[in-house]
């Protein structure tokens, strides 16, 4: 039994230097749900009950790989398009690093940095996100990381294996 009777992962937090621009790029490229919260925060959420907190921050460091935020679209072919437009307005957004798509942990995605340093990772994924590998239990081996893990997927049938 855990000695804390939690029971619900309501929030995270990110940083943002400019909260108006912030707003703007969560809104009109991420497509993101946007209310002002204080003259300091916004809270942000897409498709759920978990809601992110962005704080207004003077001096924000790059958030490193691992940290990342994930954003579901449904197809390989919608990680690409994603991947198109990330580079078509890079400049306007203040996109950066933006890596190549490829296979990884059951998915094919890409990352990418936005103007307050964020990572974003693109990904395709069933409904219900990363709940499939959840629902797997403890695995074992290299887990998530197997060559061919993605067939796994509920959703494996209407994706091919074309990316790994």
């Amino acid at each position: 039994m855990a000695a804390l009777k939690t029971k619900f992962i309501s929030h995270g937090t990110l940083g943002s230097t400019d909260l108006e621009a912030t707003r703007r790029f969560y809104e009109e490229f991420l497509g993101l749900e946007v209310v002002r919260t204080s003259p300091v925060s916004l809270m942000i959420r897409l498709g759920g009950n978990h809601v992110y907190a962005v704080v207004y921050t003077k001096k924000k460091e790059r958030m490193p790989r691992v940290y990342h935020n994930g954003l579901d679209v449904d197809t390989d072919a919608e990680v690409d398009e994603a991947w198109r437009a990330c580079h078509a307005q890079a400049a306007q957004w203040g996109l950066h690093d933006i890596d190549k798509p490829s296979a990884r942990h059951g998915t094919y995605s890409f990352l990418f940095w936005d103007a307050d340093d964020n990572a974003w990772e693109i990904l395709s994924n069933p409904k219900g996100g990363y709940t499939w590998i959840f629902e797997q239990g403890d695995l074992e081996g290299r887990g998530h990381f197997e060559r061919g893990f993605r067939h796994k997927r509920p959703d494996a049938k209407k994706e091919t294996a074309k990316h790994e």
